[in-house]
């Protein structure tokens, strides 16, 4: 099962099947080195690569070691495949480690002054308020003395940031609209300015020439007319001083309007480069949200023509037991009559609102796996459901929103993953390399 986009899903069950075969966090402080990007928890893998790591590089890397196409793939896909590959380790894994190791080696350096975890904590606290945090989140999740509370901390930390850059999305875009029309604007300023200097230049350069002929009409005046005081004439060639003095200080006058102008054009044209970054990552949310629509739709139109279809958009529910915690009462219902009809059996608990948290704690351990949406349930809940389902042994994952087209969707996606993992994964075999 791949975890969601827009947050990692742990399950014990994965980590109890690989604990004999990887290095547990002792053995990594005991070596005194940094763990490396294949040695790290499976679910820390999506966190680290979106984080820490952009789209460039990742299409640079990601085609050396997958069939993926640079140009065509989608920023999903590469993610995606990076993520594959930090999972299963070798060549591929190694070189994105390298690649994080090159990029952030000045945080790498500062952050192996700390010798426990409470400085580690300190030094990623002081990253976090300066706004530094991919370089801080390898160095931490890397580092010698970060156990599994210490990144934790820095992965809720992340988690928490995320929801800010979310809701910050449509204002910022907003923004970027009335930010270009005002660059466009000033661009049309800066052009008619730019035009009006250089006629203001010709005119200067046309009132110098004039100047300087009127000067010499006036000196070959003076030979041939003695009767012209030389007082007249000083008089006069002062009057034209005075004037290209007059013409020299308007153009520096515009000149300097001409250059605060284009400082201001290059400030916004930086804040709207800054606003694209942001848009990009609100069109990727956007994609999530476009997939889940697709989902519910394909059930909604199938569902017109044939009477079972919504049954099939759900059968992977069938014969299983789901446990939904949170959620709103009138999604909630709609949930349990779609699970219920196509085989399955649904739970719902609003996560101690009205229910007792007792009840919750019974209901977990006959679970096949365990939902939650994160925008309708409190953390406490949340934290006590994490630590029950790990005691238990049992899968659960968070989605995106509790509407029916996020569940869905999800459901859609284990089913094909369950699929291409019949189609693809080798017998299992019962040989370790370790203990034979």
């Amino acid at each position: 099962m791949q975890p969601p986009p827009f947050q990692l899903a742990r399950t014990s069950a994965h980590a109890h099947r690989d604990a004999c075969c990887q290095p547990t966090e002792a053995d990594l402080r005991s070596s005194r080195r940094r763990a490396r990007l294949a040695e790290l928890d499976a679910n820390l893998h999506c966190s680290v690569i979106g984080t820490c790591l952009s789209t460039g590089e990742l299409r640079k890397l990601v085609p050396k070691f997958t069939d993926l196409d640079r140009h065509h793939a989608s920023d999903l896909e590469i993610h995606h495949a990076a993520v594959e590959l930090a999972i299963a380790g070798g060549a591929g894994a190694k070189a994105l480690n390298k690649a994080l190791d090159e990029r952030y080696a000045g945080a790498i350096r500062r952050f192996d002054a700390a010798r426990d975890p409470q400085a580690l904590l300190d030094l990623w606290n002081d990253a976090l308020r300066s706004g530094d945090i991919p370089p801080a989140y390898w160095a931490v999740m890397s580092h010698p003395h970060a156990t599994i509370e210490v990144r934790q901390a820095a992965f809720g930390e992340l988690h928490m940031l995320s929801h800010l850059v979310g809701a910050a999305n449509r204002a910022d875009i907003r923004r970027l609209v009335a930010l270009e029309a005002e660059n466009a604007g000033l661009r049309d300023k800066i052009e008619r300015q730019q035009a009006r200097l250089l006629e203001l230049s010709a005119e200067r350069d046309a009132s110098l020439m004039q100047s300087n002929a009127q000067a010499l009409q006036l000196a070959a005046l003076a030979e041939r007319k003695s009767d012209l005081s030389t007082a007249q004439l000083e008089a006069e060639v002062e009057r034209l001083r005075e004037k290209v003095e007059d013409g020299e200080r308007r153009l520096a006058l515009h000149t300097s309007r001409r250059e605060a102008a284009e400082q201001r054009a290059q400030h916004d044209e930086d804040e709207t480069r800054a606003l694209r970054n942001k848009l990009g990552e609100a069109q990727a949310l956007l994609r999530v949200v476009q997939a889940e629509c697709a989902a519910l739709e394909r059930a909604t139109l199938d569902a017109d023509d044939q009477p079972d279809a919504r049954q099939r958009a759900v059968e992977w529910v069938n014969g299983r037991r789901i446990v939904y915690v949170g959620g709103r009462p009138n999604s909630n219902a709609v949930l349990k009559s779609l699970v219920e009809a196509a085989g399955g059996e649904l739970i719902v608990h609003d996560g101690g609102i009205e229910d007792r948290k007792g009840l919750l704690a019974a209901a977990l351990p006959n679970a096949d796996v365990v939902l939650f949406p994160v925008d309708c349930i409190d953390h406490d809940s949340m934290s006590m459901l994490k630590r029950v389902c790990e005691r238990h042994g049992v899968e659960y994952s968070p989605l995106r929103t509790a509407s029916v087209a996020s569940f869905v969707e999800f459901v859609a996606r284990l089913a094909a993953s369950a699929q291409d993992t019949r189609a693809s994964a080798p017998p299992p075999s019962a040989f370790c390399l370790r203990h034979g």
